[in-house]
C-alpha cells in the first residue's frame, strides 16, 4: 500500500466514523438524552477533513493542502487528547492544549511561509502529532496502579507509536537521503504506518474505554443506591456477610442499626417526590457525620436504612443511634414552600454467633417496630436472647 492510499484510507475511515457518530447522536436526541463524546466527535471531524485535503495535494492549491490541512490535523489530535483528559475528569483544553495548538500551527505555518524544505516541515508536523498523542497517553496513565489492562495497553502502545512518528520526522530532516539500507521511502512508510495504527488505536481505544467506564458504572449501580450514593440492599448485604461469619469468633461484636424516617410518606404526598429525595439525601449526609470511617450505611428501600458498626458493643451502638436520632430531629430541610422537620425511629442489635442475615434483620426490625409502637422518634434495642455475644 503506497502513501497516498494510506492517506485516503485515513480520510475515509474518519469520515465513516463521523457518519456513524452523527446517526448515534441523532438517536440520542430523539430519546431525549444528552450528547455524548462531543469533543472526541469533533476530533474525528477535523481529522477527516484534514486527511481529505492531504489526499488532494497537487489537485487543490498548496495553502489548502499544506498549512490548512496540517492545522486541521493538529486540531484533531489536540481534541483527541482533550477528550481523554475529559474522560479522566479534567478539562485541560483551554488552559494547556489550546495554547500548545496555537503555537504548533504558528510554527508550521511560519515554516511554510518561509519556504523551508519539506523534510523540515514533516519533522515539525511529526513532533506536534507525537506531542499530542503523548499528552493523551498521560491522561490514560493517571492512576496507573489502579488502571485496567486495556488502559495500560493503550498507554504503552500510544507512547511507542508516538515515538515512531516523531522518529520518522526527525530522520526525514536529519537523514534526507536515508542511511545504509534504510531508504527515505522506508522511513516515510514506517512513519505513516505508525500514524495509521495510532489513528486506529485512538478510535477503538476511546470507544472501548467508554464502554468499560459505562460497564463499571452499571456494576456500581448494582450495589449502590443511585439517589443517596450509599450501598443498596444487595451491596449492604454483601458487605455485612463477612461480619456475620466473624461473629462466631470471640471478641468485640459488630452492631446493626435499622433506621426509618417517621411518616416519610406524608412528605412525598404533600410536597412531591423531588422534595422527598432531597430529605433522604440530607438525612444520609447528617447520619454519615455521626459515623466513623469504618462504619457503613446502606439503603434497604424507601425511607429505611441500615447502619453497620464494626467492633461496637450494644451499649455503644445505642449511643450512636441516639446521636443519629437527635441529629435527624435537628435537621431542617428547606423546600420551596416549607421547612420540613423529620424524626427517625431506630432499632439496634448485635450480630450473634448463630445469626444468619434473615435472623439478624428480623431481630433488628422487631426492635424498630417496638420504637415505632412506643411513639416513634426513639431508639429501641433488640431483646437479648440466648447465644448473644457479650461486649
Amino acid at each position: 500500500m503506497d502513501i497516498k492510499t494510506l492517506v485516503l484510507a485515513l480520510a475515509l475511515g474518519n469520515l465513516s466514523l463521523c457518519a456513524a457518530l452523527f446517526f448515534f447522536e441523532q438517536e440520542r436526541r430523539r430519546a431525549g438524552l444528552a450528547a455524548a463524546s462531543t469533543t472526541w466527535g469533533m476530533a474525528k471531524q477535523f481529522q477527516a477533513v484534514a486527511w481529505g485535503l492531504l489526499y488532494l495535494r497537487g489537485t487543490l492549491p498548496d495553502f489548502l493542502t499544506i498549512p490548512l490541512a496540517n492545522a486541521l490535523l493538529f486540531t484533531g489530535f489536540a481534541l483527541d487528547a482533550s477528550a481523554l483528559w475529559e474522560q479522566a475528569g479534567r478539562r485541560v483544553w483551554r488552559r494547556y492544549l489550546l495554547p500548545a495548538l496555537g503555537a504548533a500551527i504558528g510554527v508550521f505555518t511560519g515554516a511554510w511561509l518561509l519556504d523551508m524544505p519539506a523534510a523540515e516541515r514533516i519533522a515539525i508536523a511529526s513532533l506536534v502529532i507525537g506531542f499530542f498523542f503523548i499528552t493523551g497517553a498521560a491522561a490514560l496513565g493517571r492512576g496507573w496502579s489502579a488502571g485496567t489492562l486495556l488502559r495500560r495497553y493503550l498507554v504503552l502502545s500510544s507512547l511507542l507509536l508516538a515515538l515512531a512518528v516523531m522518529a520518522r520526522g526527525l530522520l526525514s530532516a536529519l537523514l534526507p537521503d536515508g542511511w545504509s539500507w534504510v531508504s527515505p521511502a522506508l522511513i516515510q512508510g514506517v512513519g505513516i504506518a505508525a500514524l495509521y495504527l495510532m489513528m486506529l488505536g485512538s478510535a477503538f481505544g476511546y470507544l472501548l474505554l467508554t464502554r468499560e467506564k459505562q460497564q463499571a458504572e452499571l456494576d456500581r449501580l448494582e450495589v449502590v443506591d443511585a439517589l443517596t450514593d450509599v450501598p443498596n440492599r444487595r451491596g449492604f448485604y454483601q458487605t455485612l456477610t463477612p461480619w456475620i461469619a466473624l461473629a462466631r469468633r470471640p471478641g468485640m461484636p459488630t452492631s446493626l442499626i435499622i433506621l426509618n424516617l417517621d411518616h416519610f410518606k406524608r412528605v412525598n404526598d404533600n410536597y412531591g417526590h423531588p422534595v422527598g429525595d432531597k430529605v433522604l439525601k440530607a438525612m444520609v449526609d447528617v447520619c454519615k457525620k455521626q459515623l466513623r470511617d469504618s462504619d457503613l450505611m446502606g439503603r434497604l428501600g424507601g425511607a429505611e436504612f441500615a447502619i453497620q458498626l464494626p467492633r461496637t458493643s450494644l451499649e455503644d451502638a445505642i449511643m450512636v443511634a441516639e446521636r443519629i436520632r437527635l441529629a435527624v430531629a435537628a435537621l431542617p430541610v428547606k423546600a420551596e414552600k416549607a421547612v420540613i422537620n423529620m424524626t427517625a425511629s431506630l432499632g439496634v442489635t448485635t450480630i450473634r454467633a448463630d445469626d444468619t442475615t434473615v435472623s439478624l434483620f428480623k431481630r433488628a426490625d422487631e426492635a424498630l417496630q417496638e420504637a415505632k409502637q412506643a411513639g416513634r422518634n426513639r431508639v429501641a434495642e433488640a431483646q437479648t436472647g440466648a447465644g448473644a455475644l457479650e461486649a
